[in-house]
């Protein structure tokens, strides 16, 4: 690969990787603030209380998402492969919820901000934060590489050799195969 096409081949990876976890992201989203917005004034249900419940609704749509679209190519071969991803998944989830509500908490019981304005502004925000803390954790943890290993990150590869598609091998590579 050329100096100069290296840097955009090497960002290309994780792009692909951010707008695929943002389209399932957004459909969380989207499901979040529903059944948040649903509950509070069809139920309602106490702020924080109404919060978990749709944060959890939009965790259980995400992992379907996350694992059979963004992260599809990261499979696992053998059911404690897959056990283990999914007690992983559902333990940084559990954080990020935790994450979310805080915010929501905090300018609820904290600020008395308790409007139907106020409480999606809070939730909002606690999503984005929630979701930069989910976004690192299930990239680095949960949805990993075939075989345990983890992905080599794009700060990784900077400083490396270039990062290939599978199906493709270097100059070096083929010359030493041919070699033998």
């Amino acid at each position: 690969m050329s100096g100069r096409h290296a840097i955009p081949s090497r960002w290309g990876h994780l792009y692909r990787e951010v707008a695929k976890f943002g389209m399932v992201g957004l459909s969380g989203f989207v499901v979040n603030l529903a059944v948040f917005n649903i509950v509070r004034t069809v139920a309602h249900w106490q702020t924080v209380r109404a919060g978990v419940v749709a944060t959890a609704c939009a965790i259980m749509g995400n992992y379907l998402g996350l694992r059979y679209f963004a992260y599809r190519d990261r499979g696992q071969e053998d059911s404690g492969g897959r056990k283990r991803e999914l007690v992983l998944f559902l333990f940084f989830s559990a954080v990020g919820l935790v994450i979310e509500n805080s915010v929501l908490y905090a300018t609820t019981y904290g600020f008395g901000w308790d409007s139907p304005i106020a409480t999606n502004v809070s939730k909002f925000l606690g999503i984005g934060v929630a979701t930069l803390f989910r976004f690192w954790s299930y990239r680095t943890w949960v949805f990993r590489t075939a075989g345990g290993g983890q992905e080599r990150t794009v700060a990784d590869s900077l400083g490396g050799a270039p990062v290939l598609p599978p199906h493709r091998e270097t100059p070096v590579l083929a010359e030493a195969r041919d070699r033998r």
